[in-house]
């Protein structure tokens, strides 16, 4: 058997691949920048195929109606951040900052990363996975680095050793999982494919998956940039290229919530392990209650959004700790929304960067005068993330806040306090940059404003009507999550 027979899971995977080939090769900008858009494009087209029906499940590879949502999120904001890069890598390049030998490297390697992120989604073998999230790791820390200053590779290392540290964990409780699997199903593949894993998760050994829980939870947590295990998160959104910061919020935080969310689903099957959910509400509240205070102090622009980042997940694994019909509804919206929200003001932020020249929040004032469209874009995006209607994020955390007063008031009243402060931090930072005397370059910017303005049209969208395609297929998966 082939291990990538020919049908859309294979197109998608080998789309960014060759492209990652092809780029690593071309030297002119322009035409690299063209064939990153456009293999991004042809990769999100194969996504939106795959809603014709799922392939057959082999043993490497699922599509089901669960990885589908993160697939097509995963190659819609490729598709955008790609656009995006087009114009911010190339003033990068007339401003010096980055050589065209990095920016050849800069293209070659986000095809990588995609290729990585598409394999770890549509992987039904649990070590496969595990190496397609390294991979994503490792071509992001490369990325983080590119600009060669002491900071960025600071902010590389440090992500480098701290992501290092949490994919061995994940290791450990991947090979944990196997082992639990191994007296059922036997030694091979077998022991390793969900869709076997979950049609015997009933007779898997509870006290394997009870270690293996541990061991997951702290190295995709890690990846998912839940507190404690936060820390790289701030240094390399802050030091990488703008493009990067995009693909960190409001792609791999998602695809290392996916592979925490397969587990979940296999190990609360069974009858005898630990619950699952408690831990992820815990982490999930420790997360928003952290971010939401330290986003009052931040100083750096990116940094302020990097510390939103981690805010929106804890939200999500809050969501998905809860569970049930509502809880899991709501946490899919919401991931859904704060990837869009997330990178859309990134494309923003990063182009407010370049006009200004820096990233202290001190030193940009008056963006909706001096740069009108970019400074109403960012007030925007500032409203939809703080929650605000009637962008979608309202919605997603409307319906988990009453869920949870219904069946644990005292954590919905946690939940509300932390939206609360960071509500308030948001809006007082924002006030700040887009209002009053502007100071700085008034000069003109030469911005992607089409993937920004489509992000968050996407979110008032969602905000406004819901189709009911849309609302029944997450409804499937929230059943399927339990």
């Amino acid at each position: 058997m082939s291990l990538l027979p020919l049908n859309p899971v294979s197109a998608l995977l080998l789309t960014p691949l060759v492209a990652a080939a092809v780029l690593a090769l071309v030297q002119d900008y322009r035409l690299s920048a063209r064939v990153n858009m456009a293999a991004s494009a042809i990769a999100l087209l194969f996504a939106v195929v795959l809603l014709r029906g799922h392939p057959p499940v082999t043993r490497f590879f699922i599509i089901d109606d669960l990885n589908i949502i993160f697939i097509l999120l995963n190659t819609l904001i490729g598709l955008t951040t790609s656009i995006f890069s087009a114009s911010y890598i190339g003033h990068e390049l007339e401003s010096g900052r980055l050589t065209p030998g990095y920016l050849r490297f800069y293209h070659a390697t986000f095809q990588l990363m995609m290729f990585g992120m598409n394999l770890a989604l549509t992987a039904n073998n649990i070590g496969l996975m595990w190496v397609a999230i390294e991979l994503a790791t490792l071509t992001t820390v490369m990325m983080v680095g590119i600009y060669r200053t002491h900071e960025a590779i600071e902010a590389a290392w440090k992500y480098f050793i701290l992501g290092s540290v949490g994919i061995a964990l994940a290791l450990f409780g991947t090979i944990l999982v196997y082992l639990a699997a191994v007296s059922v199903l036997g030694e091979g593949l077998g022991s390793m494919a969900w869709s076997n894993l979950l049609q015997h998760a009933t007779a898997l050994d509870p006290a394997l998956l009870n270690v293996a829980l541990i061991f997951l939870l702290l190295g995709y947590g890690t990846k998912v940039g839940l507190v404690p295990m936060h820390a790289w998160l701030p240094d390399a959104h802050a030091e990488g290229p703008t493009p990067v910061s995009a693909v960190l919020s409001g792609l791999l935080l998602n695809v290392a919530l996916y592979a925490l969310l397969r587990f979940k689903m296999l190990i609360e099957a069974s009858p005898g392990a630990i619950a699952f959910g408690p831990l992820l509400i815990l982490l999930g509240l420790v997360s928003l209650l952290f971010a939401a205070f330290m986003l009052y102090r931040r100083r750096d622009i990116k940094r302020l959004f990097a510390y939103s980042s981690i805010e929106h997940m804890g939200i999500i694994a809050f969501a998905f700790g809860m569970g049930g019909p509502l809880g899991n509804f709501a946490g899919l919206l919401q991931m859904v929304m704060h990837s869009l929200t997330k990178s859309a003001i990134f494309f923003t932020v990063g182009h407010v960067a370049q006009v200004k020249g820096t990233q202290r929040i001190d030193e940009i004032r008056g963006l909706t005068t001096s740069h009108p469209v970019l400074g109403w874009t960012l007030v925007a995006g500032v409203v939809a993330i703080a929650g605000l209607p009637p962008f979608g994020i309202f919605t997603s955390e409307f319906l988990l806040i009453t869920s949870t007063f219904a069946r644990a008031p005292v954590l919905a009243v946690i939940a509300v306090i932390g939206l609360l402060v960071a509500f308030g931090a948001l809006l007082f930072q924002m006030n700040r940059l887009a209002f009053g005397e502007p100071t700085g370059s008034n000069a003109a910017v030469r911005a992607s404003y089409v993937p920004i303005f489509v992000h968050l049209a996407l979110v008032l969208a969602a905000g406004l009507y819901l189709p009911n395609v849309m609302v029944g297929w997450f409804q499937n998966v929230a059943v399927l999550l339990k």
